[in-house]
């Protein structure tokens, strides 16, 4: 591999910051489809009633859930010149790009009932788009390494880029964009111009990480490629999807999934009437999210080795539970400053650095753990599936989040948030009604997110003994079937 790879297997930082590179797109992509930012948007810009908004998010992720896997399976059963999955990477660069900003220039002068059905059009179109390179990307992970420890370090360059990509958005959409000067946080046009430089950003991202790792096609994976009856193929992913530390990660997912839905989506409520919040403000929080990347990066590696993959990643989301909780707690118990004081700003910004720092290296330490389900399940199957597995992990929280957002719409419905209302209008009484309610909800469910991942059962010896397991099946199938000629292109299968 040269100089990819260096003697003891260990993957060279250009390859690793390659690969992360790639995550610039998926943060800018994570920022523009949170319902942190849809569902005001599409509520108080557009003008859609919040019910229909949570539902149609809702809708449109568990669409989404469904086409993930199906993508996931095709990168696996993909064979070309190129590999499995570079040729979808390649290929969801213009994708991506267009449907972005098709999404964000959606007409003005069309009727509400049409202009929500374009938007959701285009949003199931742009999904789908960045699905086509984000499933291929996190398949390529375990690929490019099997290495216990070198997989949570290759997640740490993923993770940190991704927030790195969805920082400088979010500082340019609130900054610039949505700026004061602008014309403020409800500017339609701001948005619009939004859109246009995400979807290049995006596409220029994917593009520089798809050729940097293009080097490494021709060592990943390859299996034969094989005919198989449907019935046959159905065991083999029922084999995979039910391996049971798989299904630990996606009922955790499923509890964790309708806690993010709700926070995302009443988070810029949160900030800007129960905080009291500019624009600006809120910009300077996602620096929060920039450090805590740098510092998230930092520990997750070294709690990995010092506590083992389980252990430290039940610690750091624990704590980073209560840590994000806190502030809403404390002002419903009136122990938090008035909103005019400089100490709450103050005391959101390093909150929000401190919650997120312990999330990220849990979320760095529980994608490796997916990789290293990879190997389990081939062990049991017979067969390689990292797209399907990666896609399935991600079915499940999409469900979810999509469930969570038809709650939160739900929500602003029963508290009667007044649909356009300028920005720090609404009445205490109704912010105070809907953390009540909210609090309880998030908290309970992603602590019973936390306690599900217990069951996860593979740790470094299991991991060790499935990458000898495999090793040993590929040496006597090497020296069964001699290489063939490598044709010119495959086919897809």
């Amino acid at each position: 591999m040269g100089e990819a790879q260096a003697a003891d297997g260990r993957l060279s930082v250009s390859s690793k910051v390659f690969y992360g590179f790639g995550s610039v797109a998926f943060g800018v992509a994570t920022l523009g489809l949170s319902s942190a930012v849809l569902q005001p948007y599409l509520n108080r810009v557009i003008g859609l009633p919040a019910l229909w908004v949570g539902t149609a998010i809702m809708a449109t992720l568990i669409l989404d859930a469904f086409i993930d896997p199906a993508i996931g399976q095709w990168s696996d059963k993909l064979r070309t010149r190129w590999g499995r999955r570079h040729p979808l990477m390649y290929a969801a660069a213009p994708l991506v790009a267009a449907a972005c900003i098709g999404f964000w220039n959606s007409p003005a002068d069309w009727p509400p009932q049409s202009i929500g059905l374009y938007l959701i059009g285009m949003l199931v179109l742009l999904r789908i788009c960045v699905s086509l390179y984000e499933v291929p990307s996190q398949a390529l992970a375990p690929e490019l390494t099997s290495d216990y420890d070198q997989r949570t370090s290759l997640f740490s360059y993923r993770f940190f880029f991704g927030v790195i990509g969805g920082f400088g958005m979010n500082v340019v959409l609130y900054q610039v964009f949505l700026s004061p000067e602008n014309g403020g946080i409800l500017n339609r046009d701001g948005y619009a111009q939004y859109g246009i430089l995400a979807g290049l950003v995006m596409a220029a991202s994917i593009l520089v990480s798809a050729i940097g790792t293009h080097r490494h096609v021709p060592q990943l994976a390859a299996p034969p490629e094989r005919q198989a009856s449907l019935p046959q193929l159905l065991r083999e992913i029922g084999g995979t999807l039910s391996n049971r530390s798989l299904v630990v990660v996606m009922t955790s997912g499923l509890c964790s999934g309708v806690a993010a839905g709700m926070t995302n989506a009443l988070s810029q409520y949160f900030y800007l009437e129960f905080w009291g919040l500019s624009a600006a403000n809120i910009s300077m929080l996602a620096l929060a999210s920039v450090l805590a990347s740098v510092s998230g990066v930092a520990i997750a590696a070294p709690a990995s080795k010092a506590f083992g993959k389980k252990a430290a990643m039940l610690g750091l989301f624990s704590v980073s539970t209560v840590t994000a909780s806190a502030p809403i707690l404390l002002r419903l118990l009136h122990l938090m400053p008035p909103n005019h004081s400089p100490w709450v700003f103050a005391i959101l910004w390093v909150d929000a650095f401190i919650a997120t720092t312990l999330a990220i290296a849990g979320y760095i330490i529980i994608s490796s753990m997916i990789a290293d389900i990879v190997e389990d399940a081939a062990v049991r199957t017979g067969v390689r599936s990292e797209g399907l597995l990666f896609a399935a992990n991600g079915l499940l929280p999409k469900f979810t989040a999509g469930i969570g957002v038809f709650l939160s719409g739900l929500l602003l419905t029963f508290v009667a948030f007044p649909t356009h209302a300028p920005a720090g209008s609404v009445g205490p009484e109704v912010m105070r009604h809907l953390a009540l309610i909210y609090l309880p909800i998030t908290f309970g469910m992603n602590m019973l997110s936390i306690l599900v991942l217990v069951f996860y059962r593979i740790d470094r010896e299991t991991h060790e003994r499935n990458v000898a397991a495999l090793a040993g099946e590929q040496t006597v199938g090497d020296a069964a079937h001699p290489p063939q000629a490598e044709p010119v292109i495959a086919s897809a299968g």
